[in-house]
């Protein structure tokens, strides 16, 4: 691994990246459907099926991207500028096609061809982005704070995210369009900057010779295809990536079905203004901001488990919240709204931090399983969750809401309606984040663990295979219990992942 010194300004040129992947979610997840059947004269069906066939797209498409970029360093645009950053400095200009989203009174297949094609951008930038602080970095608390600082970053372009569309609708009025336009060309300028500091002050590392030739071999079309499929069912064989996949998508589906409703709730639940919507979300941008400052000393102290379970019982207390202040009939008090948005706040921060600093060790584990390095593969499969859990909790709103009576376009809504999306601001929520709460308590990766696991995965490396003369009894019950697997089948003694599989069958 390259021995480079890691300052301030690799902390924070790293993070802003990540202002398309939260920025951009946030306004998309917020006002997205709120958008189409509100601007663009979409039934709640129609718009969810836009996002259905993102994620058919999808499921191709961030597997694919994984791999590619796994595979990239030996064809010339990868020598040149990287096979991670190769693609983040392509997606540059490309970020640009956020903005054709946001156009009002287009047709069906204008918004459904500029969602796919942003849908491809983000997926072509965020994977790669996602493998590199594995590849700057070995150690547990440099890899805290850089997880750290891309949350932290992210919350403050959700911040933006939050307000931003309030402002612009007070100044160009709640039924003008053009507000979300402009809210979307700055997160697109935004995002054309920070990907260009991510380009200049992050790094790859030094890759094995082994990996080196491992990546020379020269594959058909089938075997490639072959290799890809090996490779992603691979990933879900490492017990502690399915634990944290659990964990995320419980943390990160219970926000995105929040998200789809939060707005609705605001207008036809509250009759109140969009405007309102945008203040409450824009306090709890700023509270999760505060949360992914505190959860870096808390993730190292207490570790990251115990942690999630915290944040997690927050946000859940704070959804039922909003629906039992309708049922006590307390709905209008705009103190109590601001204080349980705050609360919710600080439970989302810590949900959007502890998944993203969990996922930076992963590659660890799966070293010291199949003694290769595969950040981009993973990234690959978190990218296609992440997109996939989102677009199908906003579907999911959206046909229930349908079936519940909602009307586009209307300003009122039958009653039915406010009772649905209630059930599913608080019931739907906690449901999803009670998943993630349970699978947390088997999750047992920390500090004290990981160095154990790295001091053990260091001896492999220098040796080119198993050390048992080397590892005491106590460190190998550890790394056995991170990895899922006896220590004799670890470091490629196993037919996980595809070059091992060859290994077995030749042997």
């Amino acid at each position: 691994m390259n021995k480079r010194k890691i300052g301030i300004v690799n902390y924070l040129a790293y993070g802003s990246g990540d202002c398309l992947g939260a920025g951009t979610t946030a306004l998309t997840a917020a006002w997205l459907l709120y958008f189409y059947t509100t601007f663009c004269g979409l039934t709640p069906i129609e718009a969810t099926f836009i996002f259905a066939m993102a994620r058919i797209l999808d499921a191709v498409v961030s597997p694919l991207m994984g791999y590619l970029t796994d595979n990239f360093g030996n064809t010339w645009a990868g020598k040149r500028f990287g096979r991670r950053k190769f693609f983040i400095l392509l997606g540059i200009p490309c970020v640009f096609s956020y903005s054709l989203m946001w156009m009002g009174d287009m047709g069906y297949w204008y918004y459904l061809v500029t969602y796919l094609l942003f849908d491809v951008v983000y997926t072509m930038i965020l994977v790669p982005y996602e493998t590199l602080v594995p590849e700057m970095t070995d150690d547990f608390k440099q890899k805290t704070k850089f997880s750290g600082a891309r949350i932290g970053m992210a919350q403050l372009s959700a911040i933006l995210a939050a307000f931003l569309p309030g402002i612009l609708l007070n100044h160009f009025g709640k039924d003008n369009a053009i507000s979300f336009f402009y809210a979307s060309l700055v997160f697109s300028i935004m995002c054309a900057i920070v990907l260009t500091l991510v380009w200049c002050f992050t790094w790859e590392r030094d890759r094995s010779e082994e990996e080196l030739a491992a990546q020379a071999q020269k594959l058909t079309l089938g075997q490639s295809l072959h290799r890809l499929i090996i490779e992603l069912s691979s990933t879900f064989r490492i017990r502690i990536f399915r634990q944290h996949l659990g964990m995320y998508l419980g943390g990160y589906i219970a926000q995105d079905v929040f998200n789809a409703v939060f707005t609705y709730y605001v207008v036809f639940v509250l009759m109140q203004s969009p405007t309102l919507a945008s203040d409450l979300m824009g306090t709890m941008a700023i509270l999760q901001f505060i949360a992914v400052m505190a959860m870096i000393p808390l993730c190292i102290r207490f570790g990251q488990a115990p942690s999630y379970r915290v944040v997690v019982t927050l946000f859940g207390l704070s959804a039922l919240s909003y629906a039992g202040l309708y049922y006590s009939g307390m709905s209008d008090n705009y103190s109590l709204l601001l204080l349980i948005s705050a609360i919710a706040g600080l439970g989302r921060g810590g949900i959007n931090y502890i998944p993203w600093n969990i996922y930076t060790y992963i590659a660890d584990v799966d070293e010291v399983v199949t003694g290769q390095r595969r950040e981009g593969i993973f990234a690959g499969i978190m990218t296609l969750t992440r997109k996939a859990s989102q677009a199908g909790a906003v579907m999911l709103v959206g046909i229930v809401m349908q079936l519940s009576g909602f009307v586009s376009g209307q300003p009122t809504q039958v009653p039915g309606v406010s009772h649905t999306i209630l059930m599913i601001l608080s019931v739907g929520t906690v449901c999803v984040l009670l998943i993630g709460f349970l699978i947390s308590l088997k999750f047992r990766l920390n500090l004290k663990t990981h160095s154990v696991l790295r001091e053990e995965t260091l001896k492999m490396r220098v040796a080119g295979r198993l050390t048992p003369e080397a590892i005491t009894p106590q460190a190998r019950q550890t790394v056995e219990m991170l990895a899922g697997m006896p220590y004799e089948k670890l470091w490629g003694n196993n037919t996980i992942g595809y070059l091992n599989r060859q290994k077995a069958l030749q042997s």
